[in-house]
């Protein structure tokens, strides 16, 4: 069956098995910052953006992206390299391996929560496992992030 679909911007149009998961389909596509972990939708490692909300990728037939837009960390490579210089402060990207997953529920939090709680934090991110750490370090860096982005605004509402 064929889908059309945008991919971090660009207009994919994709001949795919009917059964053929969405993360398969974004591996196959070069996007391996999605990452096969349980394939069973509770670890938070394939999570990608659907039309902004986040999705995981390991239980999502690749059918049902056609018409959407989908955003892997791929294409949000300069938001991730601010929010990561967060997470390294605070000790709380170690081996990194469930940074992708995590960095896109954080995206998908930001535009969905405005000024988020330390309790909405941790209820929004609960479906991604990290094996290294706590998520204390995590919790600690977005709460830093969501204070710079705050005096940064505050910044440019002056000028």
């Amino acid at each position: 069956m064929e889908i059309k679909f945008w991919l971090n911007g660009k207009k994919i149009q994709e001949e795919i098995q009917p059964d053929m998961l969405l993360l398969d389909l974004l591996r196959e596509k070069g996007c391996y910052s999605v990452k096969r972990g349980c394939e069973t939708a509770n670890c938070g490692l394939c999570t990608v953006l659907l039309e902004e909300k986040p999705v995981l990728s390991c239980s999502f037939l690749a059918a049902r992206a056609d018409g959407k837009h989908v955003v892997t960390l791929e294409g949000m490579q300069k938001e991730a390299e601010e929010i990561g210089g967060f997470l390294a402060k605070q000790g709380a990207e170690q081996c990194g391996f469930c940074n992708p997953g995590f960095l896109m529920n954080i995206f998908a939090m930001l535009k969905e929560l405005e000024n988020p709680t330390e309790a909405e934090i941790n209820e929004y991110l609960a479906g991604n496992l990290c094996r290294c750490s706590g998520f204390m370090g995590q919790t600690r860096s977005i709460l830093n992030y969501l204070e710079y982005k705050k005096k940064q605004k505050k910044g440019e509402d002056k000028e």
